[in-house]
Protein backbone atom coordinates (compact mmCIF):
# COMPACT_ATOMS: atom_id res chain seq x y z
CA UNK A 1 0.00 0.00 0.00
CA UNK A 2 1.28 3.36 -0.94
CA UNK A 3 0.90 6.23 1.41
CA UNK A 4 0.17 9.95 0.40
CA UNK A 5 -1.58 13.37 1.16
CA UNK A 6 -4.94 12.25 1.55
CA UNK A 7 -6.53 15.88 1.04
CA UNK A 8 -8.08 14.86 -2.24
CA UNK A 9 -9.61 11.46 -1.13
CA UNK A 10 -11.25 13.41 1.70
CA UNK A 11 -12.36 16.53 -0.73
CA UNK A 12 -13.71 13.57 -3.15
CA UNK A 13 -15.52 12.34 -0.50
CA UNK A 14 -16.83 15.42 0.81
CA UNK A 15 -18.27 15.62 -2.86
CA UNK A 16 -19.56 12.48 -3.33
CA UNK A 17 -21.36 13.46 0.55
CA UNK A 18 -22.99 16.66 -1.38
CA UNK A 19 -23.63 15.10 -4.47
CA UNK A 20 -25.38 12.11 -3.53
CA UNK A 21 -27.11 14.01 -0.42
CA UNK A 22 -29.10 16.27 -2.45
CA UNK A 23 -30.26 13.30 -4.81
CA UNK A 24 -31.61 12.06 -1.77
CA UNK A 25 -33.94 14.56 -1.56
CA UNK A 26 -35.31 13.66 -5.04
CA UNK A 27 -36.43 10.20 -3.56
CA UNK A 28 -37.82 11.90 -0.60
CA UNK A 29 -40.90 12.70 -2.04
CA UNK A 30 -42.45 14.40 1.39
CA UNK A 31 -38.81 16.27 2.10
CA UNK A 32 -38.38 16.98 -1.56
CA UNK A 33 -42.39 18.51 -1.25
CA UNK A 34 -41.72 20.41 2.04
CA UNK A 35 -38.74 22.13 0.44
CA UNK A 36 -40.12 23.30 -2.64
CA UNK A 37 -43.13 24.56 -0.31
CA UNK A 38 -41.12 26.70 1.92
CA UNK A 39 -38.18 27.40 -0.87
CA UNK A 40 -40.64 27.42 -4.18
CA UNK A 41 -40.29 25.44 -7.42
CA UNK A 42 -37.29 28.08 -8.45
CA UNK A 43 -35.59 28.54 -5.43
CA UNK A 44 -35.41 24.61 -4.70
CA UNK A 45 -33.96 23.81 -8.18
CA UNK A 46 -31.29 26.25 -8.17
CA UNK A 47 -30.44 25.04 -4.84
CA UNK A 48 -30.01 21.27 -6.30
CA UNK A 49 -28.44 22.66 -9.21
CA UNK A 50 -25.83 24.57 -6.77
CA UNK A 51 -25.17 21.82 -4.92
CA UNK A 52 -24.82 19.30 -7.27
CA UNK A 53 -22.26 21.31 -9.48
CA UNK A 54 -20.38 21.87 -6.21
CA UNK A 55 -20.23 18.23 -5.15
CA UNK A 56 -19.33 17.19 -8.59
CA UNK A 57 -16.36 19.58 -8.97
CA UNK A 58 -15.13 18.80 -5.77
CA UNK A 59 -15.20 15.10 -6.47
CA UNK A 60 -13.53 15.93 -10.09
CA UNK A 61 -11.12 17.91 -8.38
CA UNK A 62 -10.89 15.59 -5.50
CA UNK A 63 -9.99 12.41 -6.96
CA UNK A 64 -7.25 14.01 -10.29
CA UNK A 65 -5.67 15.19 -6.54
CA UNK A 66 -5.89 11.71 -4.92
CA UNK A 67 -4.37 10.04 -8.65
CA UNK A 68 -1.59 12.69 -8.52
CA UNK A 69 -0.84 12.86 -4.69
CA UNK A 70 -2.22 9.95 -2.62
CA UNK A 71 -2.61 6.34 -4.70
CA UNK A 72 -2.99 3.55 -2.12
CA UNK A 73 -3.54 0.45 -3.88
CA UNK A 74 -6.08 -2.10 -2.55
CA UNK A 75 -5.63 -4.92 -5.38
CA UNK A 76 -4.45 -5.29 -8.51
CA UNK A 77 -7.03 -6.33 -11.39
CA UNK A 78 -6.19 -8.50 -13.95
CA UNK A 79 -5.51 -7.23 -17.56
CA UNK A 80 -8.49 -8.92 -18.58
CA UNK A 81 -10.54 -6.93 -16.73
CA UNK A 82 -9.80 -3.75 -18.33
CA UNK A 83 -10.36 -5.05 -22.02
CA UNK A 84 -14.00 -6.06 -19.60
CA UNK A 85 -14.50 -2.44 -19.05
CA UNK A 86 -14.07 -1.45 -22.51
CA UNK A 87 -16.45 -3.60 -23.95
CA UNK A 88 -18.87 -3.27 -20.85
CA UNK A 89 -18.70 0.87 -21.42
CA UNK A 90 -20.26 1.11 -25.12
CA UNK A 91 -24.06 -0.70 -23.62
CA UNK A 92 -23.09 1.63 -20.66
CA UNK A 93 -23.10 4.98 -22.99
CA UNK A 94 -25.73 3.56 -25.15
CA UNK A 95 -28.53 3.11 -22.37
CA UNK A 96 -27.17 6.67 -21.18
CA UNK A 97 -28.75 7.91 -24.55
CA UNK A 98 -31.54 5.47 -24.14
CA UNK A 99 -32.87 7.38 -21.22
CA UNK A 100 -32.96 10.67 -23.41
CA UNK A 101 -33.70 9.11 -26.75
CA UNK A 102 -36.61 7.31 -25.49
CA UNK A 103 -37.43 4.31 -27.80
CA UNK A 104 -38.13 0.54 -27.47
CA UNK A 105 -34.99 0.29 -25.46
CA UNK A 106 -36.61 2.88 -22.82
CA UNK A 107 -39.69 0.82 -22.83
CA UNK A 108 -37.81 -2.18 -22.05
CA UNK A 109 -35.70 -1.06 -19.27
CA UNK A 110 -37.91 1.96 -18.12
CA UNK A 111 -34.61 3.48 -16.59
CA UNK A 112 -31.96 3.25 -18.37
CA UNK A 113 -29.74 5.91 -17.43
CA UNK A 114 -29.97 3.78 -14.16
CA UNK A 115 -28.84 0.91 -15.98
CA UNK A 116 -26.17 2.70 -17.70
CA UNK A 117 -24.64 4.75 -14.19
CA UNK A 118 -24.88 0.77 -12.72
CA UNK A 119 -22.53 -0.62 -15.70
CA UNK A 120 -20.27 1.96 -15.84
CA UNK A 121 -19.85 1.80 -11.94
CA UNK A 122 -19.43 -2.14 -12.00
CA UNK A 123 -17.01 -1.79 -15.37
CA UNK A 124 -14.39 0.44 -12.87
CA UNK A 125 -14.55 -1.31 -10.16
CA UNK A 126 -13.40 -4.05 -12.97
CA UNK A 127 -10.52 -2.15 -13.98
CA UNK A 128 -9.55 0.08 -10.90
CA UNK A 129 -8.24 -2.03 -7.69
CA UNK A 130 -7.28 1.37 -5.51
CA UNK A 131 -9.11 2.91 -2.86
CA UNK A 132 -9.88 5.85 -4.68
CA UNK A 133 -11.62 4.80 -7.38
CA UNK A 134 -13.15 1.92 -4.81
CA UNK A 135 -15.17 4.79 -3.15
CA UNK A 136 -15.93 6.65 -6.37
CA UNK A 137 -17.25 4.08 -8.60
CA UNK A 138 -18.71 2.23 -5.19
CA UNK A 139 -20.77 4.78 -4.10
CA UNK A 140 -22.45 5.20 -7.87
CA UNK A 141 -23.14 1.46 -8.02
CA UNK A 142 -25.10 1.95 -4.76
CA UNK A 143 -26.41 4.73 -5.39
CA UNK A 144 -28.06 3.38 -8.84
CA UNK A 145 -28.97 0.38 -6.79
CA UNK A 146 -30.68 2.53 -4.21
CA UNK A 147 -32.29 4.97 -6.61
CA UNK A 148 -33.94 1.94 -8.74
CA UNK A 149 -35.32 0.49 -5.40
CA UNK A 150 -37.08 3.69 -4.71
CA UNK A 151 -38.70 4.49 -7.63
CA UNK A 152 -40.93 1.17 -7.12
CA UNK A 153 -41.74 3.26 -4.54
CA UNK A 154 -42.61 6.74 -5.89
CA UNK A 155 -46.13 7.66 -7.50
CA UNK A 156 -44.10 10.13 -9.59
CA UNK A 157 -40.30 11.00 -10.50
CA UNK A 158 -40.86 14.76 -10.12
CA UNK A 159 -39.94 15.63 -13.78
CA UNK A 160 -42.72 16.13 -16.63
CA UNK A 161 -42.84 13.15 -18.96
CA UNK A 162 -40.91 12.80 -22.36
CA UNK A 163 -42.15 11.21 -25.14
CA UNK A 164 -41.60 7.80 -25.81
CA UNK A 165 -40.79 6.87 -29.80
CA UNK A 166 -40.21 3.56 -31.42
CA UNK A 167 -37.46 1.45 -32.89
CA UNK A 168 -35.84 4.76 -34.97
CA UNK A 169 -35.64 6.30 -31.31
CA UNK A 170 -33.58 3.46 -30.34
CA UNK A 171 -31.17 3.58 -33.20
CA UNK A 172 -30.54 7.32 -32.91
CA UNK A 173 -29.91 6.49 -29.33
CA UNK A 174 -27.03 3.58 -30.12
CA UNK A 175 -25.81 5.77 -33.23
CA UNK A 176 -25.10 8.62 -30.75
CA UNK A 177 -23.73 6.12 -27.71
CA UNK A 178 -21.19 4.87 -30.64
CA UNK A 179 -19.89 8.40 -31.19
CA UNK A 180 -19.81 9.53 -27.43
CA UNK A 181 -18.15 5.86 -26.76
CA UNK A 182 -15.50 7.08 -29.58
CA UNK A 183 -15.01 10.55 -27.78
CA UNK A 184 -14.95 9.20 -24.54
CA UNK A 185 -12.23 6.59 -25.20
CA UNK A 186 -9.97 8.65 -27.72
CA UNK A 187 -10.42 12.21 -26.33
CA UNK A 188 -11.63 12.64 -22.75
CA UNK A 189 -9.86 9.26 -20.84
CA UNK A 190 -6.81 9.63 -22.12
CA UNK A 191 -7.10 13.81 -22.22
CA UNK A 192 -8.80 14.90 -19.35
CA UNK A 193 -8.62 12.11 -17.18
CA UNK A 194 -4.67 11.01 -18.51
CA UNK A 195 -5.29 7.71 -19.46
CA UNK A 196 -5.51 5.67 -22.35
CA UNK A 197 -8.21 3.07 -22.48
CA UNK A 198 -7.48 2.02 -26.05
CA UNK A 199 -4.57 -0.35 -27.14
CA UNK A 200 -3.43 -0.73 -22.98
Amino acid sequence: MQKGDVVGLLVMILGLVLFFGIHLVTTQRDLRARVVASTGEGGYKAGYGLISLLGLVLIVWGFADYRATGWIDVWTPPTAFKHITDALMLPAVILVAASYIRGRIYTKLKHPMLAGVKLWAAAHLLANGDLGSIILFGSFLAWAVFDRISLKHRADSGAPPIPVGGVGNDLIAVAVGIVAYLALAFVFHPVVIGVPVIGV
